[in-house]
């Protein structure tokens, strides 16, 4: 039974990507895995890491749980919008508050870091209203990838970790969300091996 965690990091639960986070945990739960939530936007937290690395500020009881279910997974699956550029500020305030040293990383005796979060891979669904893929790549070099998928999850340790892009959606006729979620339900019954 593999253990799959997935995080939403839209904060509006009436969104597109809570429906492909809904999607995506049904299919796996059919295909047999266990699975567990993180709806970013519903947590009960300080989004901003007033001290830096200075001060380390005590974890809300949400992001300790939230921390505990990404530790338990071995696959992750995240969701978010892209809002100029990047990933909503709530979801970047979860990672600067909760993958912190010591937790997500260590520093090893080389002068580098270590990921602590080896041996998981992850998955990566990134929705923009307006924006196509072909700009988003060759324009804007997948900014908001590389800050998540590489400045990120991979620095964490996680790896092999696959992604998606749907885009636009306010083009998308309703035809086109069915196919993608469609599509969102394959890729959870293939995570679930």
């Amino acid at each position: 039974m593999k253990k799959i965690v997935v995080i939403n990091g839209h904060p509006n639960k009436e969104s597109f990507n809570s429906v492909i986070a809904h999607s995506y945990i049904q299919s796996a739960l059919d295909a047999g895995s266990e699975v567990r939530y993180i709806a970013i936007g519903e947590l009960d937290f300080n989004p901003n890491l007033q001290f830096g690395y200075r001060q380390r500020m005590e974890l809300e009881p949400d992001l300790i749980k939230a921390l505990e279910d990404i530790q338990w997974s071995e696959h992750q699956v995240w969701i978010h919008p892209l809002w100029w550029l990047g990933m909503p500020a709530i979801m970047k305030g979860f990672f600067d508050r909760a993958f912190l040293p010591g937790i997500t990383f260590k520093s090893n005796k080389n002068g580098g870091t270590e990921g602590l979060l080896k041996g998981r891979t992850g998955r990566i669904f990134t929705t923009a209203g307006d924006l196509s893929i072909d700009v988003y790549e060759e324009i804007y070099k997948s900014s908001g990838l590389v800050q998540l998928k590489k400045g990120i999850l991979e620095y964490c340790g996680i790896s092999f970790i696959q992604d998606h892009f749907i885009g636009p959606i306010y083009e998308l006729e309703e035809n086109d969300r069915k196919k993608w979620i469609v599509q969102i339900e394959d890729f959870a019954r293939l995570d679930s091996i």
